[in-house]
This record gives structure tokens, sequence and C-alpha cells, in this order.
């Protein structure tokens, strides 16, 4: 890739926020609110779905390919030294397929 500003400045910024979260309650609450946030995406998503009635099986799509890109980056997260965005992709992936899934059941009734 060519080495240009906005790719230097990214590269800073998550390396500031890896060295951040080196202490274990900041990455704890870091992982906290990611989980959150994505609950709440996840959840936003099908209600927003099932409400319109319209891009049901779009929603379901797109949860299924956000889910399935997260899970195929998970070996190259893993080979790096530090596991953090390895932790914070689990607890996105969790967070937002605990919230389809709870708003599935929620439906159901």
């Amino acid at each position: 890739m060519q080495h240009t500003r906005l790719r230097q400045v990214t590269g800073e910024s998550l390396h500031g926020l890896a060295l951040w979260a080196a202490n274990p309650w900041r990455q704890g609450s870091l992982l906290a609110v990611v989980f959150t946030a994505a609950f709440v995406l996840g959840n936003g998503i099908t209600t927003i779905s099932g409400a319109l009635n319209v891009l049901d099986p779009m929603a379901a799509i797109v949860a299924m390919a956000l889910t399935e890109v997260l899970v195929r980056q998970r070996p190259r997260l893993q080979r790096q030294r530090n596991h953090l965005w390895l932790h914070l992709a689990d607890a996105f992936r969790v967070g937002f397929l605990y919230g389809v899934i709870l708003d599935g059941f929620r439906l159901m009734a």
C-alpha cells in the first residue's frame, strides 16, 4: 500500500489506542463499550427492518456478512502480538449477534 498521510495518522491513532488500553481496567471498559455498541447496532438493524417490513432478507444478509467477515479475520488477528484487536472483534461479534438473536426472540412472541 502507498505511504500516505491518512494511513500514517490512522496507524498512529490505532497504536495510541492500543497503548491506552494496556491498562486492564481501560481494556475492560473498551470491550464493554464495543459490546454495548454492537448490541445496539444489531438490535437496531433488526428492529428497523422489522418495523418497516421491507428488506428483511437484506438485513439478514448484511448481519450474516458482517459476522462472517469478523470470523474470517480472526486467524490474522490471532497472529498479532497484541490481542486487543482480537478481543475487540470478538466482543463486537458477540454483542451484535446477541442483539440480533434477542430481537428475534422478542418478535417471536
